[in-house]
C-alpha cells in the first residue's frame, strides 16, 4: 500500500452511485480512490496500476459484476485484489453467486457508514497480511538461494546434493579418485614484498581462473589452503578417464598463471587412488579428503619443478600410451620411500571410445 493510504477503485455505470460511493469513503479517510465507469474500463485500470481493493457493482451494461469478477479472478498477477461487490438489498442471491467465485465482500445500496467502515477495514487488513506473507516467502526464498550458493561456494556439488537430499553427507571411500594439487612457487616472498589488498586480488583472479578450468575438464574443486588449490576428478562426477583429465588440468593451470598478473609459476602434482571423503565439524563445517592419495599427490607437487606437473610412475602407467613424459628419477616421499616420478610434458587428445 503506497504512503498516500490503500488505493482503492469504484466501478459503477451510475454516475450519482460512484459520487455518493467515493465521498464516504473520503469522509471515511480513503483519499486514494479511483472511479471506471464500467467493466472494461475497470479491467483497464487495473492493468496499468496497482490497487489494494476494489468496489464493484453488479448490474453494469456492456460487462456486468460477474464477467469483471471472473476475469479478475483469472489473472494470475490481479486474483489477490479483494473485490468487494455493491448490490442492491434484493440482489442477496447474485452476491452469494459472487462470493462463490471469489468475491471477498458485499455492500448493500443504500450503503451503511459503520457497515462500510468495517467491512473496508477488514478486507484491507486481509490484503496487507496477504502482502506482508508474500514480502516475507520471497524473503525465504532469496535467504534460501543466498544459503545454497553459500553451500556450493564451500562444497562440491556432490556433497551439496547429498547433503540437501539426507541432511548428512556420509563419510565414505571412493576407490578410484584422481587427486590434484597445486601450489604457487615463491608465494611467501610475493606476500612479504607487496601489500595484503593486492596479493589477496591476485590471488583471487587465479583462483577464479583454476575454477573455470576444473569445471572444464568436470573435476570438482575441493579447497584452497593459502596459495594451495586442491581438486579431485572422479569424486562425485563420473570422468572417464580421471588421470588424464587431472593432468591436462594442471597443464592448463600452468599456463593460465603465467597469463595472469603476476605471471606466477606454480607446480602441480597428481595421484590416482582410493580416498576417504567427508564433512569435518558443525560450524564453520569443511568438506575434505583423507588417505594415502591425498598425502601423495600434495607431495608430488612439493617436488615438482616450477612450471610443471609430475605425477608417480604408476599413475602416469594408466595413460602411457597418451602422454610424452620425462622421468625425474626416485625420490624420497615421506611414509612411501622411493618413488619414480615423471613430468609431464604434453598429452595426446583422446580420441572416440
Amino acid at each position: 500500500m503506497s504512503e498516500i493510504g490503500p488505493a482503492l477503485l469504484v466501478v459503477d455505470d451510475n454516475e450519482d452511485n460512484r459520487f455518493t460511493l467515493t465521498e464516504r469513503l473520503k469522509r471515511e479517510g480513503y483519499g486514494n480512490v479511483a472511479c471506471a465507469s464500467n467493466g472494461r474500463e475497470a479491467l483497464e485500470l487495473l492493468a496499468t496500476r496497482p490497487f489494494d481493493l476494489v468496489l464493484l457493482d453488479i448490474t453494469m451494461p456492456e460487462m456486468d459484476g460477474y464477467q469483471v469478477l471472473h476475469e479478475v479472478k483469472a489473472d494470475t498477477t490481479l486474483r489477490n485484489i479483494p473485490i468487494v461487490m455493491i448490490s442492491a438489498v434484493d440482489e442477496i442471491d447474485s452476491v452469494a453467486r459472487c462470493i462463490g467465485l471469489g468475491a471477498e465482500d458485499y455492500l448493500a445500496k443504500p450503503f451503511n457508514a459503520v457497515l462500510l467502515r468495517a467491512r473496508l477495514a477488514a478486507c484491507l487488513e486481509k490484503k496487507k497480511l496477504r502482502d506482508q506473507e508474500a514480502v516475507y516467502t520471497q524473503q525465504i526464498e532469496n535467504e534460501k538461494r543466498r544459503a545454497d550458493e553459500l553451500l556450493y561456494a564451500m562444497l562440491p556439488p556432490g556433497a551439496v546434493r547429498e547433503l540437501k537430499a539426507t541432511n548428512a553427507v556420509r563419510p565414505r571411500r571412493y576407490e578410484e579418485v584422481a587427486v590434484l594439487f597445486c601450489d604457487i612457487v615463491g608465494f611467501t616472498a610475493y606476500c612479504d614484498e607487496n601489500p595484503p589488498e593486492k596479493v589477496v586480488e591476485h590471488l583471487q583472479a587465479l583462483n577464479e581462473e583454476y575454477e573455470r578450468i576444473v569445471r572444464q575438464h568436470e573435476m570438482e574443486k575441493i579447497k584452497t589452503i593459502g596459495d594451495a588449490f586442491m581438486a579431485t576428478a572422479g569424486l562425485f562426477t563420473p570422468v572417464p578417464d580421471p588421470v588424464f583429465a587431472s593432468l591436462q588440468c594442471g597443464l592448463d593451470m600452468v599456463t593460465a598463471s603465467r597469463r595472469t598478473e603476476p605471471s606466477w609459476e606454480v607446480r602441480v602434482g597428481v595421484q590416482f587412488g582410493p580416498v576417504v571423503a567427508g564433512i569435518i565439524g558443525h560450524r564453520q563445517y569443511l568438506f575434505d579428503l583423507w588417505g594415502d592419495t591425498v598425502n601423495m599427490a600434495s607431495r608430488i607437487a612439493a617436488h615438482a619443478n616450477p612450471g610443471t606437473v609430475a605425477t608417480s610412475g604408476a599413475t602416469w602407467h594408466r595413460i602411457r600410451d597418451r602422454g610424452r613424459g620425462r622421468s625425474l628419477g626416485f625420490v624420497d616421499i615421506k611414509g612411501k620411500g622411493r618413488i619414480e616420478l615423471i613430468e609431464c610434458q604434453g598429452l595426446k587428445e583422446q580420441g572416440p571410445s
